[in-house]
């Protein structure tokens, strides 16, 4: 499995920081069967921001409409997927330094079965140029 790199649209959205709030987020996606690429979320303030990759954004902005869910405007940032190696991400990071490009947050994980996970963001004025150099799909 080679590592497959893809800019990908994200949205924030803000919750209370209470128990149970992100189980029923959660629930309400699948209930409206609306498939997530990726989540992050973090407390900010006092409450948390909850980054939503969806697999398909048009679906996810039609449900917070419904709801009168306050979706940001889509954001870019990058997935990443592959085989889970010793420094799986560093060919992606050289890329990008070497280039002057920084990166603002990453969230990895190994997923199991030799497989990987990353999403990364970068500063808005960087998104195409590193697209471009990661040849990002």
């Amino acid at each position: 499995m080679a590592t497959s790199i893809r800019k990908v649209g994200y949205y924030k959205l803000r919750t209370p920081n209470k128990p149970g709030v992100g189980a029923l987020l959660l629930q309400t996606l699948r209930e409206n069967k609306i498939n997530l690429l990726a989540l992050t979320a973090f407390p900010e303030g006092k409450g948390c921001q909850v980054d939503l990759v969806p697999e398909k954004p048009e679906k996810l902005k039609a449900i917070a409409k419904l709801l009168s869910a306050k979706l940001s405007q889509e954001k870019s940032g990058f997935l990443v997927q592959g085989k889970d190696a010793t420094g799986a991400l560093l060919p992606i990071l050289q890329v990008l330094g070497d280039a002057g490009i920084g990166i603002t947050a990453i969230d990895a994980v190994s997923a199991g079965k030799q497989r990987f996970g990353a999403i990364f963001w970068v500063p808005a004025k960087d998104v195409a140029k590193a697209a471009k150099l990661l040849k990002a799909k």
